[in-house]
């Protein structure tokens, strides 16, 4: 099978924030426990309390712009 393979994506140049809330991640690095997903080409992260509030939404993958 051909697979597409894509570079080693380079890390957040600020500070990571929730693309909901705008909650600011502690130490500027996102937890493990906030979820990720990439849309338009662009990384964004969720902090817990905005993941548990779309926790269907993130599992049936819709793009943030739904919820």
């Amino acid at each position: 099978m051909d697979e597409d393979t894509h570079p080693p994506e380079q890390p957040a140049a600020g500070p990571v924030v929730c693309a909901r809330c705008g909650t600011a991640a502690e130490g500027g690095t996102a937890p493990v426990t906030w979820p990720s997903s990439v849309e338009d080409g662009r990384r964004l992260h969720f902090c817990e309390t905005c993941a548990r509030l779309h926790i269907r939404a993130i599992e049936s993958r819709l793009d943030s712009l739904w919820w």
